[in-house]
């Protein structure tokens, strides 16, 4: 087989890294070429009536650009040659086009306060069980069907004619080859598509009264949707690649890359900014049961991903900003793991998906001020926070793991972990020990994994998903951790359990 190089380009709430991987004879290989970093920014502005409101927006011309110096470092290490580029992405936000090309305001940051309302806003104009039934995604602040309903009633003037809405990755995908389609597992999480039909509701679109001129068109994962622009190509040296449309939402590369024999029996968590926790079915499911746990069926490459968002290391990285303004230092990641492990355990708890900690002005206080209005004793020391975080974190995925088993009718055997969050050892073992059963950790670069081999199906390398297998298994290692004081865990589980909306005795 002649070599195959293609570049994947992921992109998290936090950071962006390029990869390329390499297909031959030998096997699959992967290096990164180009990391960075980037963030919401905030600006405090006034309204047409003197309000001043925060609005947080992302870079999209940073991230373009970072995206551009990936090529550029292909181009240096790697060669000339690019059979194919994929970008995946967090799975919310977008921007809007006019006709003639023109970006109508900025990129709002999912994280931004004018959603903060917007899902009671949309249950209003539709009963919540039928969009379930519809779309089988959970009810989240960051919803695009929010952030569309938000658009179409507060910024009516911008809703031209020939206005149109293009998703996070479509926008890079636009940026770099004008190509405008989104593929299946990012439309998926919009809850505005249709999970078993694959296309866009026209029930949900009329009632929140989106147009759906305004959205792209809907295509598989693994679909050519167009080349590099010719000007662009040659201005880095390299040929007019194919755009592939890959999946998309960062979790759906993040699962296929897991390296699952029993489907069925395994969970699966793509850890990092967020916990996706979940498990791969033939099918979405819709029951009532699934609903009452706000349990998302999100698109996946040829199945089904049940599974819950749940707040991930966005509380350490919070944490860490805030004390880097006051050290004026960053705290080592090596001493956030010696002063959590130091720590006492259980000193306290935390429900990680409180309200409170979506987009505190200051997370450590925000974490103190829910330890005191829960009755608890409020660390003195920061190694406690830490260790109150992770533990905390450990236990949700308990939590969520004995809803989907509930809602599956299946145990899980082994859990999977996957992404950055795989290569924290110390959260691995505490996820061992709280779920009680083995948990296998890596890739690390899970997302970036699925994004290539998903290109790799678009160019005709291998056929499908299972022929990824073999490749991902000998590409990388996998560690493992067994569980280790489960009966404190599992003590510590039943007062975590009162800590869950509804719960509290």
């Amino acid at each position: 087989m002649t070599e195959k190089r293609l570049m994947a380009v992921d992109l998290g709430a936090s950071g962006g890294k390029c990869f390329a991987g390499s297909f031959a004879v030998s096997g699959f290989r992967m290096e990164e070429v180009h990391r960075f970093s980037h963030e919401g920014v905030s600006f405090f502005l006034p309204d047409r009536t003197g309000t001043l409101t925060e609005r947080t927006c992302w870079d999209d011309t940073h991230i373009y650009h970072q995206i551009i110096q990936g090529l550029q470092a292909f181009r240096r290490n790697i060669g000339d040659r690019l059979d194919a580029i994929g970008v995946d992405t967090w799975g919310a936000d977008g921007q809007f086009f006019s006709a003639d090309g023109e970006m109508l305001g900025k990129v709002y940051c999912y994280r931004d306060h004018r959603l903060d309302d917007m899902i009671a806003a949309v249950k209003a104009r539709m009963d919540a069980r039928r969009i379930y039934e519809i779309t089988g995604i959970h009810f989240q602040p960051f919803n695009v069907s929010n952030q569309l309903l938000w658009f179409v009633t507060q910024r009516r003037d911008l809703l031209k004619t020939s206005t149109r809405y293009l998703p996070i990755p479509t926008l890079l995908n636009y940026y770099l080859g004008g190509c405008t389609q989104v593929d299946s597992t990012f439309a998926s999480v919009t809850q505005l598509m249709d999970a078993r039909r694959k296309q866009w509701s026209n029930p949900i679109l009329k009632a929140l009264g989106i147009p759906r001129k305004l959205l792209p068109e809907i295509v598989a994962p693994g679909t050519r949707i167009g080349q590099l622009h010719a000007p662009l190509a040659t201005a880095l040296g390299l040929n007019a690649a194919d755009i592939i449309a890959v999946g998309a939402h960062d979790t759906a590369s993040a699962f296929a890359a897991a390296p699952v024999k029993n489907a069925s029996r395994a969970l699966i968590i793509s850890s990092g900014t967020w916990s996706l926790v979940g498990r791969l079915v033939r099918r979405p499911i819709t029951t009532d049961a699934a609903l009452a746990a706000n349990l998302s069926n999100e698109g996946g490459i040829g199945n089904t991903r049940l599974l819950k968002n749940c707040m991930g290391t966005w509380l350490v990285q919070e944490l860490l900003r805030r004390w880097t303004i006051t050290d004026g230092k960053r705290m080592p990641w090596e001493e956030v793991t010696a002063l959590a492990e130091a720590a006492t355990p259980f000193a306290a708890l935390i429900d990680p998906d409180d309200a409170s900690f979506y987009n505190p002005p200051d997370m450590e206080q925000a974490i103190r001020a829910f330890l005191t209005r829960t009755g608890q004793s409020v660390p003195t020391d920061r190694g406690t926070i830490l260790r109150c975080v992770y533990e905390s974190l450990a236990l949700k995925y308990r939590f969520v793991n004995t809803q989907i088993q509930s809602v599956t009718g299946t145990p899980t055997e082994v859990v999977h972990i996957v992404g950055g969050g795989s290569r924290h050892a110390m959260l691995n073992q505490f996820a061992a020990n709280a779920l009680g059963v083995r948990v296998l950790a890596g890739p690390e670069e899970a997302t970036a994994v699925g994004n290539l081999m998903v290109q790799a199906i678009g160019v005709g390398i291998i056929p499908d998903l299972a022929h990824a297998q073999p490749l991902i298994r000998a590409a990388f290692p996998i560690k493992e951790f067994t569980p280790a004081d489960t009966a404190a865990w599992s003590a510590a589980a039943e007062r975590f359990r009162r800590l869950q909306p509804g719960n509290a005795e």
